[in-house]
C-alpha cells in the first residue's frame, strides 16, 4: 500500500501559514469535515483516545470569564483511575458526588470551607453577668376538694374505653392528702453557624463581585422566635462563581443507567430470546415476540442512551456559592422534686403554678428557694451550660420553677381500700389500682373480632375447595377401562343411582 505524503491526492492538505501544525506521529488525527475544529493556540488540547469527546457545537464549553477554568482544567482535576479514565466521569459509569476541592475558588476569610458544614466558633463577647436585679419571689399553689377528686377520676374513666365508671360513682372517699411537686427547668437559647459550598443550576446572567465577602458572624440573622429551635440558610455575598457541572462534565446529560447508554434493553416479555410461549387452542406454542431480536427501546431515555443531568438540569454549568447555615437551638435541662410514688415523667407532662421565672442573657443560680434540692440543681445546671456550648453563642437564658399540685385520694370500694393521684392544673389522674380497668365492652369486641376471623377462614377454605373441584381431571387407564361400554340401560341406571361419596350435612 502506498504511503500518503503531505499534499498528495486523498491526504489532508498541508497546513497553511498561521494554522496549527500538522499532527505528529501518535497524536490525534487532524479534524475531518464536520468534526470539531482543531484547538487553536491557548485553547484546551484535543481529547485523547478514551477521554471524553470534545464539546460539540452548542454544548457548554467554558465557564464565564473570570469564574472557573476550561473543561480541560475540570478533567485534569479528577484523579486518574487504573483504566486511565477519570473518577467521576459519568460515561465510565461512576458519578462524582462533588467536584475536587482544588477546583473551588479561594475566598478571603473562607479558606477552609468544604462540601460539608463545619461549625464556626463564635467571636468573643461580653457575658454581662452583673448583679441580680431583683430579690427572688416565690408563689405557692392551692389544693382540691373531694368533689374535684371524684370528678377527676370519673372523667378519667370516661376517657378510657376499658374502664368502667361504676367504681368512680360509688366509691367512698376517706381522705385527701396534698403535696407539692416542683418542676425546675433551665433553657439556654444559643446560635451556631456553619459554612459549606453549595450549588444550583446556572440559568445564565451576570455574576457581580463588589468586594470581599463579610465574615460568617458579621451577617445579620434574627431568630423567628425565642426559645424555639429553628434553622436558616443564607448565601454569603460576593462568593458566587460559575463552573462546569462535575456530574455530566459540562455536557448537560449523563449516560442512562437503565440501558447503560445503548438505548435498548433486553425485552422483558421474551427475556432477550426473541421468541415467547403462548397458550393457544389448548396447547403451548412458541411464537415470535415482535421485538427487535430480543431487544426493545429503553423507556427511561426514549432510546437516546442519555438522560438530562439532574444536577445542572441540562444547563451544563453550576453556580457555586458559600452557604451559611444559622441554627438556633433551645437547650433544656429539667429536674423534678417530689416525695410521692407518682412517676416524675407524669409531672413533666402537666403544668403547675409558676412559682418563679426569670429571663436574662445570663441567669444566676437560685439560692433561696424553700426546697434545697432545687437550689442545688439550679447551681449545677447554670454552671454546666456556661461551659458546655463553647461552639455556640448564647443569646438568652430562662429558668422556671413550677409548683405542681398533687393530691393523693384514699378511698374504699366494696370493702377494699386503695388510692389514686390527681395532679397538675389539668387534674390528670394516675390510678394503677382502679378496680374496673376492663369492662364488658372490651370482651364483646374481642368476641366479635374472633368471630370475624373465623368467618374469613371458612370463606378461604370454601374457595380452595371450589377451585380444586373445577380443575379438569385426566382419566387414568385401569383394568376396568378395557371392558366394553355399558348398555344404555346401564347408563340410565348409573345416572339415577344416588351418589354415596358426598357426605350429607347433619341437621
Amino acid at each position: 500500500m502506498e504511503k500518503q505524503g503531505y499534499g498528495t491526492t486523498g491526504a489532508p492538505p498541508y497546513p497553511q501559514a498561521g494554522a496549527p501544525p500538522y499532527p505528529q506521529s501518535g497524536a490525534p488525527p487532524y479534524p475531518q469535515a464536520g468534526a470539531p475544529p482543531y484547538p487553536q493556540s491557548g485553547a484546551p488540547p484535543y481529547p485523547q483516545a478514551g477521554a471524553p469527546p470534545y464539546p460539540q457545537s452548542g454544548a457548554p464549553t467554558y465557564a464565564p470569564q473570570g469564574h472557573g477554568g476550561p473543561m480541560d482544567k475540570v478533567m485534569s482535576s479528577y484523579p486518574p483511575s487504573a483504566e486511565g479514565s477519570y473518577q467521576g466521569a459519568t460515561d465510565q459509569g461512576v458519578e462524582a458526588s462533588c467536584p475536587p476541592l482544588e477546583m473551588m475558588d479561594q475566598v478571603p476569610g473562607y479558606n477552609n470551607v468544604g462540601f460539608e458544614g463545619v461549625a464556626l466558633p463564635p467571636p468573643s463577647y461580653d457575658e454581662a453577668i452583673g448583679q441580680r436585679p431583683d430579690i427572688e419571689v416565690f408563689r405557692s399553689t392551692g389544693s382540691i376538694n373531694a368533689e374535684d377528686a371524684r370528678e377527676a377520676i370519673l372523667e378519667h374513666a370516661r376517657n378510657n374505653c376499658c374502664w368502667g365508671t361504676e367504681p368512680a360513682k360509688t366509691m367512698t372517699i376517706n381522705d385527701l392528702v396534698s403535696f407539692n411537686g416542683y418542676h425546675y427547668t433551665l433553657e439556654t437559647f444559643a446560635e451556631s453557624r456553619s459554612t459549606k459550598w453549595a450549588s444550583e443550576p446556572f440559568y445564565g446572567g451576570n455574576i457581580y463581585i463588589t468586594g470581599n465577602p463579610p465574615g460568617p458572624w458579621d451577617i445579620a440573622a434574627n431568630p423567628p422566635q425565642m426559645f424555639k429551635s429553628s434553622k436558616l440558610d443564607l448565601e454569603v455575598p460576593n462568593t458566587a462563581s460559575v463552573k462546569p457541572c462535575h456530574k455530566c462534565q459540562g455536557m448537560g446529560s449523563t449516560r442512562c443507567g437503565f440501558c447503560h447508554g445503548i438505548g435498548r434493553r433486553s425485552c422483558f416479555r421474551c427475556s432477550g430470546s426473541g421468541r415467547r410461549t403462548e397458550f393457544r387452542d389448548g396447547k403451548h406454542e412458541t411464537v415470535s415476540c415482535g421485538c427487535m431480536g430480543g431487544q426493545e427501546w429503553c423507556s427511561a431515555c426514549n432510546g437516546i442512551g442519555r438522560k438530562q443531568c439532574h444536577k445542572c438540569k441540562g444547563k451544563g454549568n453550576l453556580r457555586w456559592y458559600i452557604q451559611l447555615t444559622v441554627k438556633w437551638t433551645n437547650h433544656l435541662e429539667s429536674h423534678v422534686e417530689q416525695r410521692t410514688s407518682l412517676p416524675n415523667e407524669l409531672i413533666r407532662e402537666v403544668t403547675g403554678e409558676m412559682a418563679f421565672e426569670e429571663t436574662y442573657p445570663r441567669v444566676w443560680p437560685i439560692s433561696t428557694f424553700p426546697v434545697r434540692e432545687i437550689n442545688d440543681r439550679s447551681k449545677d445546671f447554670v454552671t454546666l451550660h456556661s461551659t458546655k456550648y463553647t461552639m455556640e453563642k448564647i443569646l438568652m437564658q430562662r429558668q422556671r420553677v413550677q409548683t405542681v399540685p398533687i393530691t393523693q385520694v384514699l378511698y374504699t370500694h366494696k370493702d377494699k381500700s386503695a388510692n389514686y393521684f390527681v395532679f397538675g392544673l389539668e387534674h390528670k389522674v394516675h390510678a394503677p389500682d382502679y378496680p374496673a380497668t376492663c369492662c364488658c365492652g372490651c370482651s364483646i369486641l374481642i368476641i366479635l373480632e374472633q368471630e370475624e376471623e373465623y368467618e374469613k377462614k371458612k370463606e378461604r377454605r370454601r374457595r380452595r375447595t371450589k377451585t380444586t373441584r373445577q380443575q379438569p381431571q385426566h382419566p387414568v387407564k385401569t383394568s376396568h377401562n378395557l371392558h366394553p361400554d355399558p348398555t344404555p340401560s346401564d347408563h340410565s341406571t348409573a345416572a339415577a343411582a344416588p351418589r354415596e361419596d358426598i357426605t350429607q350435612p347433619s341437621s
